[in-house]
């Protein structure tokens, strides 16, 4: 059975893989002081409310935080006796190498949202990640990583806002009625909303012009299916790219 580990920079999800569906998916916030003791009891916890009774064998790692994979480590090996495979180490084969300027460290998310998407979907595609970035990867027609886009995260630009603007409110974010606000609230979140459905559609169109190439858009992370409700140019919503990439790339590791 195969532990999938996916650590971002604000929340970090474990989800077990049977090698045929995922039995559960558990969320924590990302800390890198968290020890393997204290990942172990927060696991198991979980695991045991589940009513979820399996025999971990393999673990895969993805962390765009490197202070946590060390502790990470220690949970995988102390408590399920093997050794993770953590993408972007020299150990951890990629079914396709990113092609990108020599010496470019590419973050492990994208690297596995590349897998994932072309694992489904095929070649040349747009992924379109909302996390505490906003990030746009290309993928080529063979499945490689080649080069993509990093903007503001949709919640990053709502507390730069507010810390550098007081007087503006904390606000969450929905799809307006109107894009006219006629108070501060509505003000923001139009031009929350709308700005990132302009952002999308258009640095998405700039990357198909480029490419020149028919490409298909995935849209994936928690805002995507919001921002699918005003014409973003998504062909496909995936709330579990990233945790399929990682069972592609350990597939692909596991061969032979």
């Amino acid at each position: 059975m195969l532990l999938a580990i996916d650590c971002g920079n604000t929340n970090t999800v474990f989800s077990i893989w049977n090698g045929t569906e995922f039995l559960c998916t558990l969320r924590t916030s990302t800390h890198h002081a968290r020890t393997a003791d204290a990942y172990f009891t927060w696991y198991s916890t979980l695991v045991k409310h589940y009513g979820i009774d399996v025999d971990i064998t393999d673990v895969i790692i993805s962390s765009t935080v490197p202070r946590v994979v060390f502790n990470l480590r220690v949970f995988a090996d102390r408590f399920f006796g093997c050794r993770p495979l953590v993408v972007g180490k020299p150990e951890c084969d990629l079914p396709v190498e990113p092609r990108v300027d020599e010496g470019t460290q590419v973050g492990p998310d994208r690297l596995v949202n590349a897998a994932g998407a072309y694992d489904r979907h095929g070649g040349d595609l747009i992924v379109v990640d909302f996390g505490t970035a906003t990030t746009f990867d290309v993928v080529a027609g063979d499945g490689a990583y080649i080069g993509g886009v990093i903007a503001p995260g949709v919640n990053l630009s709502l507390e730069a806002l507010h810390t550098a603007a007081a007087a503006l409110p904390h606000i969450d974010v929905t799809m307006p009625q109107h894009v006219i606000g006629k108070n501060t609230l509505d003000c923001m979140q139009s031009g929350v909303f709308w700005g990132y459905i302009g952002l999308v559609n258009g640095i998405c169109e700039r990357i198909r012009a480029e490419h020149d190439a028919p490409m298909r858009i995935v849209g994936t992370g928690g805002l995507a299916p919001l921002f699918a409700q005003g014409d973003a140019l998504f062909d496909v919503i995936e709330d579990d790219l990233t945790m399929h990439g990682l069972t592609v790339i350990h597939a692909h590791n596991s061969k032979g």
